[in-house]
């Protein structure tokens, strides 16, 4: 597959969980970092996601912030 996004992060799906209306999919791209995504359920179905599947977790973003303490 060939995006244009830059922002992709190669991991491993640790959860699936379908709601009424959308799928929560969490990958973990480096331990213990673990992004979560909110997809159609119908997305969901139709990449057949399960947990210790390879997956790429890819960012759509126009601005990133960068905060300091």
């Amino acid at each position: 597959m060939k995006l244009s996004a830059r922002n992709q992060l190669r991991g491993v799906i640790t959860e699936v969980h379908k709601g009424l209306t959308t799928t929560l999919v969490k990958i973990e791209v480096r331990n213990p970092a673990v992004i979560t995504a909110s997809i159609t359920n119908e997305a969901a179905e139709e990449l057949g996601l399960r947990v210790g599947q390879p997956a790429i977790g890819v960012i759509k973003a126009s601005e990133v912030i960068v905060g300091i303490e």
